[in-house]
Formats: structure tokens, sequence, C-alpha cells
């Protein structure tokens, strides 16, 4: 659907006032010396100046925009003042062709500067709020009484200490020997034979013989 396209008193305005300072521009560089369309470039390239510092200053970027846009409406608004007779724009001054010379230089370093300036660094976003409501707390309370504690199992008789071996340990190899003595004595005389004899026919160390004849239950 086609809009209808309205007049706006603030936008009428703003034509008028641009082409206005357009033109003074136009005139006090033509004055200077830039004629043709260097003439020209003048007020496009103050006005384009102003317009990108403010457009720096509202998007908040730094600071500096504000040094640029002063300088920019320096420019803007000495040559509008300039054009009102208060210079002789048939005999302009030295300092003024200097300035009117040096602008282009000028603008090009703060139209540079301008849009390569970095941006700024952004804060994290904060985490958002968990919307799912808190699950409600449930206090449990038996109704039902405890078992009682289990028996403890019976207690084990713990197991018999081994009393520890008198004496020197006997291979079997020499406690087989020894027998085979006692049981040649038996048989020879008739009687069992003693320790003290026993000790004598081995002629071994008096515990090893003692623990011999204990396990062969001499007297």
């Amino acid at each position: 659907m086609n809009r209808s396209i309205r007049p706006d008193a603030v936008l009428i305005q703003a034509v008028i006032a641009g082409a206005l300072s357009f033109a003074h521009l136009h005139d006090l560089a033509a004055a200077a010396g830039q004629s043709g369309w260097k003439a020209w470039a003048y007020p496009v390239s103050v006005d384009l100046l102003l317009v990108a510092a403010w457009r720096r200053l509202r998007a908040g970027r730094d600071r500096s925009s504000w040094t640029w846009f002063a300088i920019a409406l320096t420019a803007s608004l000495g040559a509008n003042v300039a054009t009102a007779g208060l210079l002789d724009l048939d005999h302009v001054p030295a300092w003024l062709r200097i300035l009117v010379a040096g602008w282009p230089a000028l603008a090009f370093l703060g139209g540079t500067l301008l849009v390569h300036a970095p941006a700024p660094a952004t804060p994290d976003p904060a985490p958002m709020p968990d919307d799912k409501p808190a699950a409600p707390e449930v206090e449990m309370h038996r109704t039902d009484t405890p078992d009682s504690a289990p028996a403890s199992a019976p207690e084990l008789d713990p197991a018999p200490v081994k009393p520890p071996a008198s004496g020197p340990a006997v291979p079997p190899a020499l406690l087989d020997h020894a027998r085979s003595i006692a049981d040649a004595h038996r048989n020879t005389t008739g009687e069992p034979i003693t320790a003290d004899a026993l000790t004598a026919r081995l002629g071994l160390p008096a515990p090893t013989c003692h623990a011999i004849a204990t396990q062969l239950q001499l007297t």
C-alpha cells in the first residue's frame, strides 16, 4: 500500500538551512581560491563530517566524536558568519586561504578515525533467572513403629591358642631314626630305652635330644 507523503515543517526547515549553509561554504571556498568542482566539494566535506560525528555521538561509541563534531560545527558556523559581510570576499586574508586549503586533510583524518574507531566492549549478558518454580519441601513423618534392633549374632569362641613348641624343631627323618633306635633297644632288651640312653646313642645336643625324647614319650 502506498503511503502518502505529508509535508513536515521540521524537514522543510532542515532542507532550507542545509541549502543556505551549503551555499555559504561554497562561496567562501570559491573566494579562498578553490574554483570549479572543488568549491562544491568543500560544503559536502564539512557537512558529512558533522553528520558522521553526530551519528557516533548518538551511538555512544567514543568520546573523540565530540572533538570532530566541534571541529565540523566550527567550520560550518565560521563559514556562514564569514559570508555575512565581516570579511571582504574579494580580498580574502592569507590565514583563511591556509585554513581552506588544509581542510581536506583534516576532514580526511577525522572521517578515517570516526569510521575505524574501536567499538566498546559489550558486557556479557546476565544469566536469565530460572522461571521454573522451586519444588515445595515435603516433610515426611513415619506412622509405623520401627522394628526392634535385630538380635546380635552369638559370639563364637575364640580358637584355642596353640602352646608354643618347647625346644628346637626336629626334622622328620631324624625323628624316624631315633624311633628306629628306640625300637631296636626294646627288641633287644625287652625294655624301653631311656632318654639318657637315646641321647648317648644319637650324640646330638641336649636340647635336640630332649625334644626327640618328648615326642617319643621317653622318660
